[in-house]
């Protein structure tokens, strides 16, 4: 079996991520004390506990973050720590090929757009309005449904 660069290496750590399933809560907190010489976060889940130490072994064993991005996630932090938001441009044109994914009462729905009209469920429709009625059972605007413009004004009368 190749295991590329780091050879017999990558072995020895899988072996020891794969074990650390078998590890109760409580083992587990012990093995996190001794990679992180920390207490572990309270109520911790055993899924957090193995993503965290299979990282800090990977991490010993192989190198951790380059520093640029050690720097970009520590500027992301301060800037979360000063409250101050980082602002996306929300998407409000569609093009062919993007998919659109609506959750709604629990259930993913995925909408391709297409040249003419949209793709739901292997079905074509001429509007995402359309599909949104399918969806929900009742009128909607279609780009409003699926995030593609916000809701008018309080006060401002139109459709849902």
């Amino acid at each position: 079996m190749n295991h590329g660069f780091y050879g017999g290496e990558t072995a020895k750590i899988s072996s020891e991520i794969d074990a650390l399933f078998d590890l109760r809560v409580s083992e587990l907190k012990v093995r996190w004390r001794s990679v992180y010489g920390t207490e572990p976060p309270p109520r911790s889940s055993k899924k957090l506990l193995i993503s965290a130490i299979a990282y800090r072994m990977q991490e010993r064993a192989f190198g951790g973050l380059k520093p640029s991005v050690r720097r970009l996630l520590e500027r992301v932090s301060e800037e979360e720590a000063g409250r101050r938001i980082l602002r996306t441009r929300p998407v409000t044109s569609t093009s062919a090929g993007m998919v659109l994914i609506r959750d709604w009462q629990g259930k993913s729905h995925h909408v391709t757009v297409l040249e003419r009209g949209v793709l739901y469920r292997k079905k074509n429709y001429r509007s995402l309005s359309q599909v949104a009625r399918v969806i929900t059972g009742c009128r909607w605007s279609g780009p409003l449904f699926f995030g593609l413009k916000g809701r008018a004004k309080e006060g401002a009368s139109g459709t849902r």
